[in-house]
């Protein structure tokens, strides 16, 4: 798998995780607070689309994850 697929990944899960402990409906509730971190992710997905560059992907290569397709 490479840097790129496990950083959306990752995404995904951390969007997914923290809405279901954000939601104050959700069977797993926690706090509202939650849905900050799920805003985190969300303007770290749009700056990396913007800029090309994603923090997460650097450190993956730096644990060698092979970067590409």
């Amino acid at each position: 798998m490479s840097s790129w697929q496990l950083v959306r990944l990752l995404a995904g899960i951390f969007i997914l995780l923290s809405l279901a402990l954000g939601i104050p409906g959700s069977p797993v509730f926690v706090s509202a607070w939650f849905l900050a971190f799920t805003a985190f992710v969300g303007v770290n997905l749009l700056q990396s689309g913007l800029t090309q560059w994603c923090l997460l992907e650097t450190m993956l290569r730096k644990i060698g994850i092979q970067p590409g397709c």
